[in-house]
């Protein structure tokens, strides 16, 4: 009964041990999301933190002048949020917008000629466009007209609507990068 007991001992402070860990980093985490750590972000971000915007649509970091505008809205449990930027490129050629490599999935789209799911993608971006934080991004009318060319790099539906999406927007006439991602 004595070595019963003993072991259940163990056992219980083991437990408690477990559980205090999982307490503190549970409060940890809390502390972090409403203080601190989970701020927004206006006009901070720098070249170096852009460059995979114009790495991801194969244009290349090396073009950047300069960001600038940008917002990074804090983060909320579940991950919902708002980026944004506005980078200034050194160069862009039409022909390299409308190059067609047979990529359905990655190439540049003409914003008046937006295949429906990327439409959805702009609708769904558009909602956010509102925001006094980003009244610098080009308005609806604009994204969707023939001066820009638009670089879906990932739509997240919830059925038939987006619920999250990453979208790269480019204004040939002066070489102007813009970024999206929010997800709700």
């Amino acid at each position: 009964m004595k070595r019963f007991t003993r072991i259940a001992k163990s056992i219980i402070l083991v437990w408690g041990g477990i559980s205090l860990l999982g307490v503190i980093v549970f409060a940890g985490f809390i502390a972090y999301q409403f203080s601190f750590g989970n701020r927004a972000r206006t006009d901070v971000a720098t070249s170096r933190d852009v460059r995979f915007v114009l790495n991801w649509c194969s244009l290349g970091a090396e073009r950047i002048e300069k960001v600038l505008h940008s917002y990074q809205s804090s983060r909320s449990l579940t991950g919902d949020h708002l980026d944004a930027y506005a980078i200034k490129i050194t160069h862009v050629d039409i022909s390299e917008l409308t190059l067609n490599t047979g990529d359905i999935e990655r190439r540049w789209y003409r914003g008046d000629k937006l295949p429906q799911t990327i439409n959805s993608a702009v609708d769904y971006v558009s909602g956010y466009l509102g925001w006094n934080q980003i009244s610098w991004f080009p308005k609806e009318n604009e994204l969707r007209s023939e001066k820009i060319y638009v670089y879906p790099w990932s739509i997240y539906y919830h059925g038939v609507r987006p619920t999250a999406a990453q979208l790269i927007f480019i204004r040939p006439s002066d070489k102007m990068v813009f970024y999206i991602s929010g997800k709700s």
